[in-house]
């Protein structure tokens, strides 16, 4: 029979326990980004092109998780790797509208004004850039919010478009992609169903020489039509699955999110590489999802 003070001690260990396991979440929710590691040499890379690429993804500001405070020392996190480049890849805005506060685009886009690489920032945007944009919904070929403010502080946004970019005398092509869910169904829009405004054939006819491409598309549901011209993709909207328990995750962003979560993928000579994120949607809760900042070694 237990004695009162063994009991005492099993019943406090006991609640302790629970009480970690409940507080957890919102110990990765607002954990310092993990700084995630690649090196690869992609099909049709320039064997003398050597591109160190940084990616962030969905910050999804709001108070109190994601803050300008804390936008800013994530961006000072990935400036201190050094980068040629630096790929913003969608999601800026907020993804709840429960348990926060809105942080005004002028604020958070301004925490991101001191990102700085040789070669650029540049951005593609997400569906809550274009979800929470009414104006946007009702009339898509306007600009977002999220893209002027984005445009407003240097940072090149793009919407099916492709540029060539030189490092030390080789050139490559970075291509950016509308996002594959920007408009939502309801009758105030005249719309049924989700329906994006991605056009990769477009993005890709840019594309007049056989240097290597990058791909940024927010979500990685593209992966499985991008051609042999594509030596990289990067995506983000998945956020790890946000609950993932030893790779159990109940909820998906989207199709191609169930198929590749998080990480590197190589599939059919192709390559595609998933950013966790750093925020969250839905509600504040990660478990199994760190945030991460991803540094990308090429070639």
């Amino acid at each position: 029979m237990l004695s009162r003070r063994a009991f005492l001690r099993w019943a406090f260990g006991g609640l302790a326990t629970v009480a970690a396991f409940a507080g957890y979440p919102l110990v990765e929710v607002m954990a310092t980004p993990r700084v995630t590691r690649y090196r690869l040499t992609p099909r049709n890379w320039t064997p003398r092109l050597k591109l160190h690429v940084v990616a962030l993804a969905d910050f999804h500001a709001c108070d109190p998780w994601m803050t300008s405070e804390r936008i800013r020392s994530i961006c000072d996190q990935a400036n201190a790797l050094e980068p040629d480049i630096i790929l913003l890849l969608g999601d800026y805005v907020r993804g709840m509208n429960r348990f926060v506060a809105d942080v005004p685009a002028s604020d958070w886009s301004a925490a991101m004004a001191g990102l700085s690489a040789p070669l650029g920032v540049h951005a593609v945007l997400g569906n809550h850039d274009c979800w929470e944009d009414l104006s946007f919904q009702r009339d898509p070929k306007s600009r977002t919010i999220a893209e002027k403010a984005l445009s407003a502080i240097g940072v090149e946004v793009y919407v099916n478009r492709a540029v060539r970019i030189e490092k030390d005398a080789v050139g490559f092509w970075l291509a950016g992609l509308g996002d594959q869910m920007a408009l939502r169904p309801g009758k105030r829009f005249g719309r049924t169903q989700f329906a994006g405004t991605d056009d990769l054939p477009l993005t890709l006819d840019a594309i007049h020489t056989d240097e290597p491409v990058l791909l940024m598309a927010h979500e990685p549901d593209i992966f499985d039509r991008a051609d042999g011209r594509v030596s990289l993709t990067l995506s983000g909207h998945t956020h790890g699955g946000q609950i993932n328990l030893f790779g159990w995750r109940p909820v998906s962003a989207s199709v191609g999110s169930a198929r590749y979560p998080a990480g590197h993928f190589h599939k059919g000579g192709r390559d595609l590489v998933v950013s966790r994120g750093l925020g969250c949607t839905m509600l504040p809760i990660r478990v199994g999802a760190w945030p991460e900042i991803l540094s990308i070694q090429l070639g």
